[in-house]
């Protein structure tokens, strides 16, 4: 049995896709851009702001599901430019601080939506 989860809180899905979807106790959560929920603006023009919007739309998604950083298991980080790993893992580790991070990978990619530096995704699980 799966359910989409949905935030206010996080941008709506900007194509047909649920922002995240729970299937018994685990909750797959689609890749999050920098947009902004209350507004609607792509926020790109400083990486670390955009980083941590991704990661505000993240826990947004989680809280909508009853969970928080704690319960990820595992993130996946698309850069479209390896340079930007350093500044983009400092925002992403602030976030999982006093717990065991997730499994993660990071891959470099041509070309994210809406022409985003970043974009994250994420699986939590809740015992």
């Amino acid at each position: 049995m799966k359910k989409a989860i949905e935030s206010k809180q996080a941008p709506a899905p900007i194509g047909p896709y649920s922002q995240a979807v729970l299937a018994g106790n685990t909750l797959y959560v689609s890749g999050q851009i920098a947009i902004d929920p209350e507004t609607g603006d792509l926020l790109t023009s400083n990486l670390e702001e955009e980083a941590t919007r991704v990661m505000e739309n993240i826990r947004a998604i989680l809280a909508a599901a009853g969970m928080d950083f704690s319960h990820v298991v595992k993130c996946t980080i698309f850069l479209n430019n390896m340079q930007d790993f350093q500044r983009i893992n400092q925002v992403y580790g602030r976030y999982f601080e006093g717990m065991v991070p997730p499994a993660r990978e990071t891959v470099e990619v041509s070309c994210l939506p809406k022409n985003v530096n970043v974009e994250i995704s994420c699986i939590a699980v809740k015992a």
